[in-house]
Formats: C-alpha cells, sequence, structure tokens
C-alpha cells in the first residue's frame, strides 16, 4: 500500500486523511507475519521521525507492544516530546579505534520481542563490530524473527537513484538501501510538506545548527533541488506500488490490471509551458499512447480585453506549442483555479499531473504550492510530477 502525506510535523492532529496507526494495526491483527511499514521523505525535515513516533503511540494506546529500537530526533524539540513513555531499548556501546560509538542492540531487540519496533535513519551504516554491517539488514533480520518494524528513509538513500541524486543535486550520496529492500514493505508513505515550509523550518534552526542553514539553504536545499526530489518521491513510491501490484497479481496467477493513463499539464495563463508540456509529452508517450490534455484555467483578470497583451501572446504561443506536441488543449474558466483543475482530474479520472514551479516570485511559488499540495491531500489515485523551472528574466 503506497501513500502520500502531506502534513507537517507540527500537526500532530488526525484528520483521518492519512494513514494511521490504526491500519497499521489493522494488518498486524490479519496474519501473523510481521509488517513492515517504511515512510520516505524528499529530504531531512519532513516530519518522518515525528509520525514514526505517532505511529507507536497510537498502537500503545491501543494495546500494541511497542518499542523504541532507535530513533534520531535531531535535537528536535517537538519530535522528542512524541516519545513520551514510549519503552526505548537502550543502544549497545562499541570499541572502535579507541572511541565509543552507540548503535541498535538488535539481540537485545529479539530477545525483548516486542510486536513493533521503531527502527530509523534505515540507510545508516553500522560501526565494525556490529552484527550487521547496515541497518537496513538490521530491519530484515528483525522481520525474519517476527517482530514488525516502522522504519523511515529519505528518497536520495535508494540505490537506484543514487546517480540521478547527484546529478541533480551536486551531492555525492555514500549510504544507500538496495531497492530490494523495498520490496519487503507492506506499506510505503511518501511524507511531504511544501517546499517555502521545508525551508521555513531550516531557517528556524529545526533541521540542523545554525553554522549549517545559509549553506544548506544555498545548496542542497535549493527550491530547484527539492521539487525535484519531492518529484522524485512521488514517483518513487508509485513505482514500488506498481511492482507491488504486479508481483501479486502474477503470483496468484491473476491476469495484470490495464489501468487507463491519463497525462494532464497545468499551464497558467502567463509564462512559459514548453518544458513542462515537453515533460507531459514524454510521459504521455511511455504511459498514456500520446493521449494527453493541456489545461488552463482563464479568471475574471484574464478575459479578452482585460489580460495584458504580453500574456495573451505567450498563452497562444503556449497552445500552439502544446497542440505541435499533439496535446489536447483545454479551456476552463473560474476564479478559483485549484477547485477547477481538481475537478476536472477528478471528473476525467486523470493519472499523471504535471506541474512548474517557477522561481520567478515567493507569492507565485506560494500560490503555485498550495494547488500542489491540495492535488498531493485530495487526489489519491493520480501522480503528481513537479517540473522546477528556470527563473524567468523581466
Amino acid at each position: 500500500m503506497i501513500f502520500v502525506d502531506t502534513h507537517t510535523t507540527e500537526r500532530p492532529d488526525h484528520d483521518g486523511t492519512r494513514p494511521n496507526a490504526d491500519e497499521l494495526l489493522r494488518a498486524l491483527q490479519e496474519n501473523e507475519r510481521a509488517k513492515l511499514r517504511v515512510y520516505i521523505g524528499a529530504a531531512a525535515g519532513v516530519g518522518k521521525t515525528y509520525r514514526m513516533l505517532q505511529d507507536a503511540a497510537q498502537l500503545k494506546g491501543q494495546g500494541i507492544d511497542v518499542v523504541i529500537a532507535t530513533v534520531d530526533t535531531h535535537g528536535r524539540i517537538e519530535t522528542e516530546e512524541q516519545i513520551g513513555d514510549l519503552e526505548i531499548i537502550p543502544l549497545k556501546e562499541i570499541e572502535y579505534r579507541g572511541n565509543t560509538f552507540e548503535e541498535m542492540d538488535i539481540s537485545a531487540v529479539i530477545e525483548r520481542h516486542p510486536a513493533v519496533a521503531l527502527v530509523d535513519e534505515l540507510a545508516h551504516t553500522n560501526i565494525e563490530g556490529s552484527k550487521n554491517n547496515k541497518r537496513y539488514e538490521d530491519v530484515i533480520e528483525l522481520l525474519k524473527n517476527g517482530i514488525s518494524v516502522v522504519t523511515a528513509v529519505n528518497i536520495q538513500h535508494i540505490e537506484s537513484l543514487n546517480d540521478a541524486i547527484a546529478r541533480t543535486t551536486n551531492v555525492q550520496v555514500r549510504e544507500t538501501v538496495p531497492d530490494s529492500f523495498f520490496k519487503n514493505a507492506d506499506e510505503i508513505i511518501d511524507v511531504d510538506i511544501s517546499i517555502d515550509t521545508l525551508r521555513t523550518r531550516l531557517r528556524q534552526g529545526k533541521i540542523y545548527s545554525v553554522e549549517k542553514i545559509e549553506q544548506s539553504l544555498n545548496n542542497f536545499f535549493r527550491k530547484g533541488n527539492l521539487a525535484a526530489l519531492r518529484e522524485l518521491s512521488l514517483r518513487q513510491v508509485a513505482h514500488f506500488q506498481s511492482t507491488q501490484d504486479q508481483e501479486y497479481r502474477t503470483r496468484e496467477g491473476l491476469d495484470q490490471a490495464v489501468i487507463p493513463e491519463k497525462v494532464m499539464v497545468c499551464m497558467a495563463s502567463r509564462g512559459s509551458a514548453k518544458k513542462i508540456l515537453r515533460t507531459g509529452s514524454r510521459i504521455a508517450g511511455r504511459f498514456a499512447d500520446d493521449d494527453w490534455i493541456a489545461v488552463y484555467v482563464e479568471t475574471s483578470d484574464e478575459e479578452m480585453g482585460r489580460i495584458s497583451p504580453e500574456n495573451y501572446a505567450t498563452l497562444q504561443d503556449n497552445i500552439r506549442f502544446a497542440t505541435s506536441l499533439g496535446a489536447r488543449v483545454v479551456h476552463l474558466k473560474s476564479n478559483n483555479v485549484a477547485d477547477a483543475l481538481l475537478g476536472f482530474a477528478r471528473h476525467n479520472g486523470i493519472t499523471h499531473v504535471i506541474f512548474g514551479q517557477s522561481a520567478r516570485s515567493r507569492w507565485e511559488i506560494f500560490w503555485k504550492g498550495s494547488i500542489i499540495n491540495r492535488f498531493l491531500s485530495e487526489v489519491k489515485d493520480a501522480s503528481v510530477h513537479v517540473i522546477p523551472l528556470e527563473r524567468e528574466s523581466t
């Protein structure tokens, strides 16, 4: 099962729109096999550890034996508060080259044998002298011993994405988890917050120490990087889901499901849309037999006679370009752009939605981001692709 969680770490309320501990509890009660839930995020600070601790507290309240095998709160107060009275298995001290390191004590966890163990930082490399080289190997051992696991990892640590992440962020990630590990997962959940919210949390010192803030904002946490990482996270969990579904149907002797794919590119009534239209064309060619739709929403400020000549000319150029690529262009009228796009997507069974994330102004980023977040939270059957756009000259 794949979910997208768009709640921030500072909203502990539960509104029923995201996966919760009740669903994990039902999965635990279905059979005796140990379960694996994985939270994936685009970057540090999106709220993976916070969600794990919320799960644990809810499970404990429902009478499930749950322990913390290892959790790193990174000194975040709101995350530490979620630990509450949860049982923590003491870490094991290991001497290495004259220094003492602490690692998860897998033998102690197995001996304690809880129903569920929380294991943070899935991609972590264990210090020499540990039972296993990698933490994901510890998780596999816990599962083999009948202990269900809730764990978390950032998208950049998935092995098959290593080269793509390096090209996108100019950061070479050395700790990775093989894609085969995720085949063991019963649930993979994408934990997502808006780019501006994540960068605000970084500025507030809630992700890294003060001396690392500016460097992070100007490097890994650049808006273009984060937009690309968010897209990779969404695409990767969708890929995992597709793989799981195909393997299940093959194992059960069922015909592979034929799901009609429909691609929709969301154009604004101003600004070049060529980059996202090209992306739409590529995705449509891969999934939808070149049948795809380019949609723009005309507000009252953009009606004929009120739209500026420059914006009108750019819009017509976008329409011509979309048509040349084989798109069917749809013109909607509404003063609520998000409602219009959401309604169209639902009514037409859209399965891939493509947005451009412009860096021209903070207001436009906020405005477009709010629409993207609504799609993430309200359209459960569509993959959302966010394409970072270069700053346009004024």
